[in-house]
């Protein structure tokens, strides 16, 4: 429940490592049931590589990526269990071939695993950073300099426990950035993740000034905007059988486009 952001420790977000003590006042809501193990759901899927050991799709924005409370079904799990086959369990049964996660409203490229072992290798390349994700964003505002690189520890809200913050003691994060294209009151940037913490991107644009356009938590609240404009473009990886250089591209869907192109 911790971990599913539904517990308070004195009315802060809990976390695992607290610790109480006499007089703490511990908050929770209970979840309701579902199972443990997803079932197989048969949903289209944008598949842009696939083998023995692992896959590479391209997520449409609004697909959770594996089950949690208010997602039992539809997830991109659920997808992946339709599709049949053998998938890793190194994540645990509810999240199988899940590597790495995008959040529900980012479209764009995710990489999955079919075994353990190519599992354990794609998360080594994450922890290594060798596995290197560059994403699109249209922000609001003009961004200033031609590229940046914003450095912030990224924790929880202090008050808001769904949403994430430039907070001290959070986890170490970096990211870098370059302006892909400007228009009068937006900007197009590539970024790219040196981390992969949990909203990481669109807390460090936003804590900078230029919130993702369409991203209402964290204050890019837009009209023609249906979601955050943010899209995982490129991903570059080792094969985790073969060691291979792999290079994986997808253009951005047809509300991204339409947005950019929509503004003056």
């Amino acid at each position: 429940m911790i971990k599913g952001h539904l517990a308070l420790l004195n009315g802060h977000p809990a976390d695992p490592a607290d610790r109480v003590a006499v007089g703490d006042v511990v908050d929770f809501e209970i979840p309701e049931a579902y199972a443990a193990e997803p079932g197989a759901e048969e949903i289209p899927l944008v598949i842009i590589y696939e083998d023995e050991d692992m896959a590479v799709i391209d997520k449409p924005a609004g697909m959770v990526v594996h089950p949690a409370p208010g997602h039992y079904s539809g997830t991109l799990v659920h997808a992946l269990l339709g599709r049949g086959g053998a998938w890793s369990a190194v994540g645990g049964a509810a999240r199988p071939g899940v590597v790495h996660r995008l959040d529900k409203g980012t479209s764009g490229l995710i990489v999955v695993a079919r075994n353990d072992s190519s599992h354990r290798a794609l998360s080594a390349q994450l922890s290594d950073r060798t596995l290197s994700r560059a994403y699109l964003a249209i922000v609001r505002g003009r961004v200033r300099d031609e590229a940046g690189e914003l450095e912030g520890p990224i924790g929880r809200h202090p008050r808001e426990r769904k949403r994430m913050a430039v907070v001290a003691g959070g986890r170490f994060a970096r990211t870098r950035y370059q302006v892909v294209d400007r228009k009068r009151s937006h900007t197009l940037l590539r970024c790219d993740l040196d981390t992969g913490r949990t909203h990481q991107i669109r807390v460090h644009l936003a804590t900078l000034g230029y919130p993702v356009a369409g991203d209402a938590e964290y204050g890019g609240s837009e009209r023609g905007a249906g979601r955050p404009m943010l899209h995982a473009w490129r991903l570059h990886l080792r094969h985790p059988r073969t060691g291979r250089e792999m290079t994986f591209e997808a253009p951005p869907p047809v509300d991204f486009a339409a947005f950019w192109s929509s503004i003056p």
